[in-house]
């Protein structure tokens, strides 16, 4: 069931603010423990702390600038800046990554005696249940709400939770066998991990930012226009789309019976419209150019009171997102399915 776009946002506030909150009792917790212990593995846990409430901070003011609507000087709206903000937390999580290596080097090399190693890894443990816990509820209220910010962060949080099950693992090791290096190998572990996190989430975002192609998006769209499908509706090409933050971007070309009114056109495309903003719950932009039917296409055409058919019809096309996006002279190709429902192309 699509959510409006007040729940969207509210449910996009309250992850957000959640995350902070928790992202900062849990920042102090650790420091403690790494307090507690002198160990360098904790220590890169409290280190990727402060990158996640940095982050979740950025997250809080890109929503809120997300939400607003559409003005003069952004006329698709502010939904961009979730991309952005995930590009930013994924460089921080980088950064984390730099900074624990550089701590964790030495231990490595030069290891120091853990006091307090019991009690250090209680406080982890404690940290990483929440944080795993966080992490999961972020980006599940991201997916719901489709706010790549919110995914993001999650993302971030259940690094932090790898992180720290590493730092258990290893600081387990420390305290059965006394070979105190492997505290500093942990964190150099710890710091791979992250670092090719971090830089996944700066593609992902770079995708966004430069409004790549896709495919899931497009056949989910595809999809909507297979089951609400009409004989009228008689041909789809040119599909475009993208998302902005919650919002989805799209346009296509539709072909029409030709003595369809100008009235008559007007009217299916507005059933059209209203198909996808239910879909998208309020927070789609819809352009669809409206084109009339020529010759070529009388053979995929399913409008069989047609006063204008030069050709009958043999088998219609599958409207999927490759389909959908081809152009209009591609009309002749297309895709059908037989009676035993194997896919085949006619020409």
């Amino acid at each position: 069931m699509s959510l409006t776009a007040f729940e969207t946002d509210r449910q996009r506030f309250l992850g957000a603010g959640l995350s902070l909150g928790i992202g900062l009792a849990l920042m102090g917790l650790k420091f403690y423990a790494a307090y507690l212990t002198g160990s360098s593995a904790i220590l890169s846990d409290a280190l990727e702390s402060i990158i996640n409430v940095v982050a979740s901070a950025f997250a809080v003011l890109s929503i809120v600038w997300a939400a607003r609507h559409p003005d003069e000087t952004h006329p698709y709206g502010h939904g961009k800046i979730e991309f952005f903000a995930a590009g930013f937390e994924g460089a921080l999580i980088m950064l984390a990554a730099v900074a624990i290596v550089v701590k964790a080097w030495p231990q490595l090399w030069h290891p120091a005696t853990l006091p307090c190693l019991e009690a250090g890894l209680l406080l982890v443990v404690a940290a990483g249940g929440v944080n795993l816990a966080l992490g999961l509820g972020l980006i599940r209220i991201g997916k719901r709400t489709r706010s790549l910010t919110l995914v993001a962060d999650g993302q971030h949080l259940l690094t932090d939770v790898y992180t720290s099950l590493g730092v258990i693992l290893g600081l387990a090791l420390v305290w059965v066998t006394g070979y105190y290096w492997v505290d500093g190998a942990v964190a150099l572990l710890m710091a791979l991990n992250i670092l090719v996190i971090g830089i996944k989430l700066v593609q992902q975002a770079f995708r966004g930012l430069m409004d790549t192609s896709d495919p899931e998006l497009l056949e989910e769209i595809a999809r909507v226009l297979a089951r609400h499908r009409k004989g009228t509706w008689i041909d789809i090409h040119r599909l475009r789309a993208r998302r902005a933050g919650s919002r989805v971007l799209l346009d296509f070309h539709l072909i029409l019976p030709r003595d369809f009114t100008l009235e008559k056109a007007h009217q299916e495309v507005k059933e059209l419209e209203a198909i996808f903003h239910h879909h998208f719950g309020g927070q789609a932009d819809i352009l669809i150019h409206a084109d009339p039917c020529e010759r070529p296409v009388c053979p995929i055409c399913g409008f069989e009171t047609c006063q204008h058919r030069q050709a009958d019809t043999r088998l219609q096309r599958l409207w999927r997102g490759e389909v959908l996006t081809s152009e209009a002279e591609d009309h002749t190709a297309f895709e059908t399915l037989s009676d035993e429902g194997k896919v085949s192309k006619s020409s």
